[in-house]
């Protein structure tokens, strides 16, 4: 068989990088086209919804968005996105909605309220809600969309604000199989894990037992911490020692409540712009309701939802929930 000289190999390689070069190109401008074809729905732009909706208009997804408060539009309406008035709006402008609300109240009333995305929904329109809530207000979500010939998703978020804005938020998903790859497609614009977790109302149930071992773990690295700041340890190099040793945890690592132990941390901006105390206290009550439901032990968790419903009575409440170390501290020193 005849040997391929060193100029011809040289000029097939050209021709195959050429051909792999323009084939990668095609599919970016093909899928670039892709987002850029039809509206994505986005309704809630809090402190997690915003910068999800800014990074869908990274990513070329033209958005229709709408907010209660008229000053959380501004940002992304700044990017390119446009506004409704209502959620039916955003529903007669869109077949694929996001929705990032409070609670089972909040989404009761944007789904199904006079002006809500029911009132207006197309048939075939996939609706993804990325809020916290009880699974059972999930699966009437779904029963309702079903009647309207759309679907109902939950996709609630892990990660707060910081991966929010890096886009690399963990989406537990729950509901159709056959659905899963068109969400996974618009979820994977804002965060870095996207998972199937089974039927609707799934994607809750594993949120809800995350955030109750969250909140129990911070309040563990807020007990270490000022304890061994009261012990004269100096809080960095505290922080340092957890993190190498089997005390490490997200709580302590990312997220240390320590006011300038991490600087991208709430605790190091007076405990603003994370998640805030009043959601996390919503998230465990609906850990121990889900915890009375199914007859389980929760007794860290039932702790954890007391000391959080005191650091609301005591003005807690919009700060963020790291600050359960502040909480700690001034106990201590009574």
């Amino acid at each position: 068989m005849a040997t391929l000289t060193g100029a011809r190999l040289c000029s097939l390689r050209l021709i195959a990088v050429h051909r792999k070069y323009a084939v990668a190109r095609a599919f970016s401008v093909s899928s670039q086209a892709k987002a850029s074809s039809s509206p994505i729905g986005f309704i809630g732009l809090g402190n997690m919804g915003n910068p999800m909706a800014q990074n869908l208009l990274k990513s070329g997804y033209p958005l229709v968005v709408f907010d209660v408060y008229p000053e959380a539009i501004a940002e992304v309406q700044d990017l390119g996105a446009q506004v409704a008035e209502s959620p039916a709006e955003v529903a007669q402008r869109a077949d694929r909605i996001v929705t990032m609300l409070p609670s089972s109240p909040h989404v009761r009333e944007a789904y199904t309220g006079a002006t809500g995305i029911f009132s207006t929904v197309k048939k075939g329109t996939l609706l993804i809600d990325s809020s916290t809530i009880d699974p059972a207000v999930s699966k009437e979500m779904a029963k309702l969309a079903e009647k309207k010939g759309a679907t109902f998703m939950d996709a609630p978020v892990s990660g707060g604000v910081v991966a929010a804005r890096a886009a690399a938020l963990t989406f537990m998903v729950g509901g159709s199989e056959d659905e899963f790859p068109a969400v996974e497609e618009i979820l994977s614009t804002m965060g870095k894990n996207v998972v199937h977790c089974g039927a609707v109302g799934t994607g809750e149930a594993a949120k809800i037992c995350n955030n109750m071992l969250l909140a129990v773990s911070m309040i563990g690295t807020g007990e270490a911490m000022n304890l061994g700041m009261r012990l004269g340890l100096d809080p960095k190099m505290l922080a340092k020692i957890i993190n190498m040793s089997s005390g490490r945890c997200w709580s302590s690592e990312i997220y240390n409540p320590v006011p300038g132990v991490i600087d991208t941390a709430p605790a190091s901006n007076n405990y603003q712009g994370g998640f805030g105390t009043a959601l996390m206290t919503k998230d465990l009550g609906l850990a121990q309701d889900a915890s009375t439901a199914t007859k389980s032990a929760t007794p860290l968790g039932s702790l954890a939802h007391q000391m959080y419903r005191i650091m609301c009575n005591r003005g807690y409440g919009l700060k963020d929930f790291s600050s359960a170390y502040q909480f700690i501290k001034e106990d201590s020193e009574k």
